[in-house]
């Protein structure tokens, strides 16, 4: 079956098999392996991704499924080569040993501070909760994730410093 999927703001045409898992099809098809494929039965997260802004273990979705729709990997966090402060905050605080959890920790992690700018380590947890990591504790993951909310926040507050210092004054 013939789909078209928009994947990392880029839009693909390809023929797949229907039954084709959309994590086969962005590693194998499109060669984007940062999403990793680990369980095959949707309980590591490994393979997170986003469907239209919503994280989904791409191991349980269909790629026809996916068709017409906007899938983000990982690969896809960066911005004019710019790391994502997620993408920061996990080399800052050691949120990762082997990686192999990584790339769909932070898919997750984005969508959070996304939904939940200044999210607790409690909210971090939960929001982790469907995702195994084998090596860590997951305590500097959710100091990963803090790092980023809270540098986040400090770069809007800065913004927002500036915008306010451009704005001229009312006459009078």
């Amino acid at each position: 079956m013939q789909v078209t999927i928009s994947v990392n703001d880029r839009e693909y045409m390809a023929e797949v098999e229907p039954r084709l898992l959309l994590i086969h099809f962005l590693r194998d098809q499109l060669g984007l392996t940062g999403s990793h494929w680990g369980c095959d039965t949707s309980n590591c997260g490994a393979c997170v991704v986003w469907l239209d802004e919503t994280p989904v273990k791409s191991c349980t979705v269909l790629t026809a499924m996916a068709d017409g729709h906007r899938v983000r990997t990982v690969e896809g966090l960066e911005r004019g080569g710019e790391l994502d402060p997620v993408q920061q905050g996990f080399t800052e605080c050691h949120g990762l040993q082997c990686g192999f959890c990584t790339p769909g920790m932070m898919m997750t992690a984005r969508w959070l501070i996304d939904n939940n700018p200044d999210p607790s380590a409690a909210e971090i947890r939960e929001a982790l909760s469907g995702q195994i990591c084998r090596c860590t504790g997951y305590e500097n993951i959710v100091r990963s994730i803090r790092w980023a909310a809270e540098h986040e926040a400090a770069e809007r507050a800065r913004l927002d410093g500036e915008d306010a210092d451009s704005v001229p004054e009312a006459a009078g």
